[in-house]
């Protein structure tokens, strides 16, 4: 019933001069996924948004605590938002609340000691000495 009455509230705003795309929206729910350990230990992972071709990804990430991710480059911008815990680097530390991004070009290594979960929004996957981006561990 719900759903019926929010699609009326647009077509009868629009009024026909403007149609929505069918399916344009691709609705995720992070709940109904597991935890995938990535190749980085104490490191997992629940990808919400992957463009192979262009590089680009959206991810929730959970790190144990103790969780280091090995010395990188960032060829974009990293955008990271802490949902819980805490994560860090030479330049400071990311608290649940809070919000750290990455120039590009940048390069660091981040540890977390209590461990933390963060949404991560990456425009090209991070470099590393062996490998690019994260991936689901094989």
């Amino acid at each position: 019933m719900a759903e019926a009455i929010k699609k009326s509230h647009f077509k009868e705003r629009l009024k026909g001069r403007l149609e929505p795309t069918p399916n344009g929206s691709v609705y995720v729910d992070p709940k109904q996924m597991d935890w995938v350990p990535s190749q980085f230990e104490n490191i997992s992972m629940k990808v919400l948004y992957r463009n192979n071709e262009e590089g680009s990804m959206t991810v929730l990430l959970k790190w144990e605590p103790g969780a280091t991710l090995p010395f990188h480059k960032h060829p974009e911008i990293e955008q990271s938002y802490v949902l819980e815990g805490s994560f860090y680097d030479h330049d400071g530390i990311c608290r649940a609340g809070e919000f750290v991004y990455r120039h590009p070009g940048s390069m660091h290594e981040t540890k977390s000691d209590e461990g933390c979960v963060l949404l991560a929004v990456y425009r090209k996957p991070n470099i590393f000495f062996n490998t690019a981006g994260f991936q689901a561990k094989s």
